[in-house]
C-alpha cells in the first residue's frame, strides 16, 4: 500500500468519529455561542436575530433575584467545600484500604464505590426523602439519639444548601478514593521500607513520599472533580426542588437551567453558560499550571 492510499485509509477510519464529534460537541457549542449573542426567548424563537453582546451585559448587570454575583459566590463555596471533602475523605479511605492487614478489602471497596455507581437522580431523590422534616431518617436520628430538635432541612436557604452539599459529598468521594488508591498502589514499597529503616514517622512518610508521588495523578482528578462539581445540576435541582426556598440555593448551572427551561430566556442562558465555560477554562489552565500537574514526580 502506497503512502497516499495509507493516508486515505486513515482518513476513512477517522471520519466516523469526526462526524460524531462534530454533531454532538462542535456544532452544539458553536450554536450556543451564536445564541448567546441573540435575542432568542419565548417571543423570538423563530424570528430571533443576533443583537450583539447585550445578553452578556445582562448577565453581569441585570438586577435579578438572586443576581449573578450572589449565585457565583455560592457556586464557589459549593465547589470548594465539596471538592475538599471529596479529596480528604477519598484519600483517607484509600490510605486505609491500601494497608496490607485489612481483611475483606474487596467487600469494603465494593461498598464504598456504591455511591458513585448509583445514578445521580436516584441518589438525589433518596437523600431528599431522608431530609424530610417529619419522616426523614436524618431527623429521626437527630431527635431520637441526639435529643436535639428536628432540622427543617429543605425550608431554610442555609439548611437546604447544606443538605445539597452533604448529598454531593456522599456521591463524590468514591471517585477520588479510586484514583488515590490506584496511585498509592503504584508507589514502590521499597521507598517505605527505606523510610522505616531511617526511622521516619507516619507523617513524614505521608508528607515526603505519599503526597509527592500521588500528586501527578490527583491534580488532574481534582481539576476534573472541580469541573464536575461546578456543573452538577442534578443534586442542587432535585434535592432543593429547583433552587427552593425562594431560589436561594441556586448555583450557576441550575440558574442557567431555570433561565432556559423555566423562564425561556434562551439567549440569556446561553450567554451565562459561556461565562461558566470561560470561568472553568481559566481555572483549569491556571490550576494545572500552578500545580505543575504535567511534570513528573521525583
Amino acid at each position: 500500500m502506497n503512502r497516499s492510499a495509507h493516508k486515505l485509509l486513515i482518513a476513512f477510519l477517522v471520519l466516523p468519529a469526526f462526524v460524531i464529534l462534530l454533531a454532538v460537541v462542535i456544532y452544539p457549542f458553536l450554536y450556543n455561542v451564536v445564541i448567546s449573542f441573540s435575542n432568542m426567548n419565548l417571543r423570538h424563537i423563530k424570528d430571533w436575530s443576533v443583537t450583539g453582546a447585550q445578553q452578556y451585559v445582562k448577565v453581569f448587570t441585570e438586577p435579578t433575584e438572586p443576581n449573578f454575583y450572589v449565585v457565583f459566590f455560592k457556586t464557589v463555596i459549593w465547589t470548594v467545600v465539596n471538592v475538599a471533602f471529596h479529596v480528604v475523605v477519598g484519600v483517607f479511605l484509600a490510605l486505609v484500604l491500601n494497608q496490607k492487614d485489612i481483611r475483606g478489602k474487596a467487600i469494603f471497596r465494593t461498598l464504598l464505590i456504591l455511591p458513585w455507581a448509583i445514578p445521580q437522580y436516584i441518589v438525589a431523590l433518596t437523600w431528599r426523602g431522608m431530609f424530610n422534616y417529619e419522616y426523614g431518617s436524618l431527623n429521626l436520628l437527630i431527635t431520637k439519639y441526639l435529643n436535639l430538635p428536628a432540622v427543617e432541612w429543605l425550608k431554610s436557604p442555609t439548611e437546604a444548601f447544606i443538605a445539597c452539599i452533604i448529598t454531593n459529598v456522599w456521591l463524590g468521594f468514591p471517585f477520588m478514593m479510586v484514583i488515590a488508591l490506584g496511585a498509592l498502589q503504584s508507589i514502590p514499597h521499597e521507598l517505605y521500607e527505606a523510610a522505616d529503616i531511617d526511622g521516619a514517622s507516619w507523617w513524614h512518610k505521608l508528607k515526603n513520599i505519599t503526597i509527592p508521588l500521588i500528586r501527578p495523578v490527583m491534580v488532574p482528578a481534582i481539576t476534573l472533580g472541580t469541573v464536575w462539581t461546578f456543573n452538577n445540576l442534578n443534586i442542587v435541582w432535585l434535592v432543593s426542588n429547583a433552587g427552593e426556598p425562594s431560589d436561594q440555593t441556586h448555583i450557576l448551572v441550575s440558574f442557567v437551567y431555570k433561565a432556559a427551561f423555566n423562564l425561556y430566556r434562551y439567549g440569556y442562558a446561553a450567554a451565562l453558560s459561556m461565562v461558566i465555560f470561560a470561568i472553568l477554562l481559566v481555572f483549569s489552565l491556571f490550576f494545572m499550571k500552578k500545580t505543575k500537574a504535567t511534570e513528573a514526580a521525583y
